[in-house]
């Protein structure tokens, strides 16, 4: 596991409510890439996609004073040079709480600049009024079977691809998913609790298998972002579909959710999330 005993996470902070650009602790993609690589079983795969964050505690002062709200979306591509810690996202986000602005939009054209330059790639930002937000992202499944109600033994808690194996049949187009998924952060070890949607066009995939690998995420150590990245490319390598897309969608902590979306073919994930956000 990389070292990231470097970033804010599980030290004292002290929580302010200035707008400070300087909070944002970016965290190369290298790290946790150059990792996978040395772990993989042949070359990474290729993939597009962006990690979806989701702000819910957002605020700011007007220029009379009275305090705004939004919801905001922060879309990061995969192809950035850099992750943001997420611990360091929220006390940037906590930072406008007591700053003025003339507008929304001088607030998001603010997170745009701040957010690109701490990421090194070209982040988008997207304001919501609460009254909207659920008609853009409703609360919903994708049409797909889950993997939760199978009847299995399961014993091992650390990611074993070697439960990622085909079952004989035609090739399909299908999207199965679980709720299952746990991963713990790398430097404080709390839990992330996430659902987990994966599309593919190929050989079928043993859905008992699935199941299992994802599960054995259970007690692994890395960030959301990369342990997507490991679950793409490790289906990626044993399946070898002709297309896929892997999705997690993970709890709020903080106010603050993150989604990492990696895909053969499209760069945005579809529009939905599920209950527990």
């Amino acid at each position: 596991m990389a070292d990231y005993s470097s970033t804010e996470l599980g030290k004292v902070t002290r929580y302010g409510d200035r707008y400070d650009p300087s909070l944002l602790d970016p965290i190369p993609r290298a790290v946790a890439r150059e990792q996978l690589a040395a772990d993989a079983t042949g070359p990474l795969p290729d993939f597009v996609g962006v990690d979806l964050w989701t702000g819910f505690e957002i605020s700011w002062l007007n220029k009379d004073g009275l305090p705004q709200v939004a919801i905001a979306e922060f879309l990061v591509p995969c192809t950035s040079l850099n992750i943001v810690e997420s611990k360091s996202f929220k006390l940037y986000l906590n930072s406008f709480n007591q700053s003025s602005f003339d507008s929304s939009q001088a607030v998001q054209e603010v997170m745009i600049s701040d957010l690109s330059a701490a990421a090194q790639g070209d982040v988008e930002v997207i304001f919501y009024q609460l009254a909207e937000y659920n008609g853009f992202r409703p609360i919903s499944e994708p049409d797909g079977s889950c993997l939760d109600q199978q009847n299995i033994a399961i014993d091992c808690y650390q990611p074993n691809s070697d439960f990622l194996v085909l079952e004989e049949g035609e090739p399909c187009t299908e999207t199965l998913y679980s709720h299952l998924l746990r991963t713990n952060c790398p430097v404080t070890d709390q839990p992330d609790w996430a659902s987990v949607y994966i599309s593919y066009q190929g050989a079928p995939i043993d859905r008992a298998g699935l199941l299992k690998y994802l599960v054995s995420f259970r007690q692994h150590q890395d960030f959301h972002e990369q342990c997507v990245e490991k679950i793409y490319s490790d289906i990626m390598q044993r399946c070898q579909p002709a297309q896929l897309d892997v999705y997690a969608r993970y709890m709020r902590r903080g106010g603050l959710d993150i989604n990492p979306y990696r895909s053969s073919r499209y760069r945005f994930p579809p529009s939905h999330r599920q209950v527990r956000q």
